[in-house]
């Protein structure tokens, strides 16, 4: 692993304590089976969802009377190794760092043997849907994201 954000290996993979599950289809594949490197967003984005579920912030923003959102700033992705057709992934997922109203988000994408075939990081912004500015975490929100 030899990302820039990663700065212990063991330690960093040693964070994870969320994952899901998803199955490469056929659809997501090129003509050699391979996954197709577009896919692992998608992926990221599935996982993060369902992070964000989780630890109880996804019910605040779905809600339509809500007055906030949370939007993708930035989103990364290194490839460790192949994926293809039918292999089974896990999608793991964490908060690295909180700021007033960002969240560094972590992912590592591990095959049935436990090998890292992707990984990445990504930076979601809470934002206020009537200014489309920034809008501060409550010390709440913040504690959701640390690790129990």
């Amino acid at each position: 692993m030899r990302a820039s954000y990663i700065k212990d290996p063991e330690q960093w993979v040693s964070g994870f304590k969320f994952s899901v599950p998803v199955q490469v289809r056929f659809s997501e594949t090129d003509m050699y089976g391979h996954l197709n490197n577009t896919y692992n967003f998608s992926y990221f984005e599935y996982a993060r969802i369902e992070y964000l579920k989780h630890i109880g912030l996804m019910n605040d923003w779905l809600d339509p009377k809500g007055t906030t959102i949370p939007v993708v700033a930035d989103l990364q992705c290194d490839y460790v190794k192949q994926v293809f057709f039918d292999e089974k992934l896990h999608i793991h997922v964490k908060a690295d760092s909180v700021g007033s109203s960002s969240v560094d988000i972590h992912y590592h994408a591990t095959n049935e043997k436990g090998q890292t075939v992707f990984m990445g990081r990504g930076t979601i912004v809470q934002i206020s849907k009537a200014t489309g500015k920034g809008f501060p975490w409550t010390e709440e929100e913040k504690s959701l994201f640390l690790p129990n």
